[in-house]
């Protein structure tokens, strides 16, 4: 309704496909409500109900006037839900108007994306994006309809069920080639880069993989589709609020304003020549978008770097003990809140490892290792390393099979563990020392009492294996120059063990610049 009343007033409405409409087009109901459906149900009649109730009944063996199986039926389709799938069918209402709709805009120099600007941004371009890559997605929606016209497949079935059944598809002599063809088209595009986890759709990796993972791509990105910055939405901001990164390149927009489940309010991004300003619904003055906050490991109150600091710095020890690996684990509060971590006694004057693995992730924006400071507890000297609560580690969250969804996919986090533990080498990584904050499945390193070992190459355990060393890392290496390491690092690690974090730099850089490296 408001796009050509946008045209008749001068102004324009862009609207793009995201992951929620995507679902609807391909039979993905995974996030509809009933409520949703119930807004369709004055398009549905009983005798369309009815129909799809007897082929529903034929697929699961049973008889229409089984009461377990219809009220079965009404549960999982409620009123509505066969009206929503004909509207969203490529010649319904709103399946033929999202459809030619694309996915990525870009107007003055900005590109807006739903879910992000993933790798395959840089691969497809913006008119493989809008063009190739999305035509697979209407093409998929019609084989879709063209097997449930020719009972195939029912609307009740789910985007999942869609390809097991066009693989156990056994077509008929005379089958229409229609049909044949749709079959094959399920199984050609059911892996199409548009629909998958990683694709611009879905993806989160510019808002919660680390700079020094994410931020190249993101430039990449951009250049690739002729933008200077992109507006993201997808995933809801940790504060609530409308955040930037790199800079202003990324401006993140979902401010969680479905306000019953993320607690959240509606926000308008103003953009106007260079200015950047956010307009909230409940009114006041504009704002300019606030910095991506370093929020690794759940805290109290969202707590900041700072505030988090200057707890585990002065706070008042409340408690200490030893848990099953032999950690100790000290508790700290100010009176109002309290905190955990785990106390590392330094091993020699002037060497505090876990404090200079914190303040290198900092400087190289990895963003994996907690906040660590430098403390004493009970008269001994050491450092203590933030521990959040909800915490599982890698031996668990293998044998559970879980973290398949991290928002920053966990390959990417273990590579730049490797090179990480590389630079600093670290001969103690194991799986208890690799915990995940099972929120977000951000990766957190801990424990670096092994590690800046004063010699040269790798590790043992990690010299087969091979380090991706991207334009990322030769960017964060190349800012780590020997005055940076000396004024950060002076008073946590001594001279020998500086010259050796050089060195290992060096070599880093060295591998990085070697064909194919």
């Amino acid at each position: 309704r408001i796009e050509p009343e946008a045209l008749a007033a001068g102004g324009k409405v862009h609207v793009l496909i995201g992951n929620h409409e995507s679902m609807n087009l391909i039979g993905d109901m995974r996030y509809v409500s009933k409520d949703e459906y119930l807004a369709f149900a004055d398009d549905e009649t009983a005798e369309e109900r009815e129909r799809w109730l007897a082929s529903y009944a034929v697929r699961q063996g049973g008889s229409a006037d089984n009461e377990v199986l219809r009220k079965r039926f009404d549960e999982q389709f409620p009123p509505g839900f066969f009206a929503l799938r004909r509207a969203f069918a490529p010649d319904g209402h709103y399946g033929k108007w999202l459809l030619s709709k694309p996915v990525i805009v870009v107007i003055n120099g900005t590109a807006f994306v739903h879910g992000g600007l993933s790798p395959a941004v840089v691969d497809f371009g913006l008119d493989g994006i809008n063009g190739d890559l999305k035509s697979q997605l209407a093409e998929y929606v019609r084989a879709q309809h063209v097997l449930i016209d020719a009972g195939v497949l029912l609307p009740t079935d789910s985007f999942y069920d869609t390809l097991p059944i066009a693989d156990a598809f056994m077509p008929k002599i005379n089958e229409k080639e229609q049909v044949l063809e749709a079959i094959g088209t399920i199984k050609r595009l059911s892996s199409s880069e548009l629909l998958a986890q990683d694709g611009p759709l879905w993806y989160r990796g510019n808002v919660s993989c680390s700079p020094i993972i994410e931020e190249h791509r993101v430039s990449d990105a951009l250049n690739a589709i002729g933008a200077e910055r992109v507006v993201v939405g997808h995933t809801p901001t940790p504060t609530r609020g409308v955040l930037q990164r790199f800079q202003g390149r990324l401006i993140e927009i979902d401010t969680g304003m479905f306000a019953d489940y993320y607690r959240g309010s509606g926000n308008a991004l103003v953009l106007a020549g260079d200015s950047v300003t956010v307009l909230n619904q409940a009114g006041g003055e504009p704002l300019a978008p606030a910095d991506h906050p370093r929020l690794l490991g759940t805290r109290p109150g969202m707590m900041s770097v700072e505030a988090l600091t200057k707890l585990l710095t002065e706070g008042e020890v409340v408690a200490e003990r030893e848990d099953e690996r032999g950690n100790t684990i000290v508790e700290v509060s100010d009176g109002k809140e309290k905190v955990a971590g785990i106390f590392t006694q330094r091993p020699h004057r002037g060497f505090y490892p876990e404090v200079a693995a914190y303040r290198l992730d900092r400087l190289l924006e990895l963003d994996m290792v907690p906040v660590t400071v430098r403390r004493k507890v009970e008269g001994k000297d050491g450092s203590l390393q933030f521990l959040t609560s909800r915490h599982i580690d890698e031996s668990q969250r293998s044998a559970s099979g879980r973290g398949g969804g991290a928002s920053c996919e966990l390959p990417y986090q273990w590579t730049a563990m490797y090179i990480f533990d590389v630079l600093i080498y670290n001969e103690g990584r194991s799986q208890n020392r690799m915990l995940y904050d099972q929120s977000s499945w951000r990766l957190m390193l801990m424990r670096h009492d092994r590690a800046f070992v004063a010699k040269k190459g790798r590790p043992r355990h990690l010299r087969d294996i091979r380090l991706e060393i991207d334009e990322g890392w030769r960017a964060a290496l190349e800012r780590l120059t020997d005055d940076v390491l000396r004024s950060n690092l002076d008073e946590v690690l001594d001279h020998r063990h500086i010259r050796s974090l050089a060195t290992r730099r060096d070599q880093l850089l060295a591998e990085a610049r070697k064909p194919g490296g």
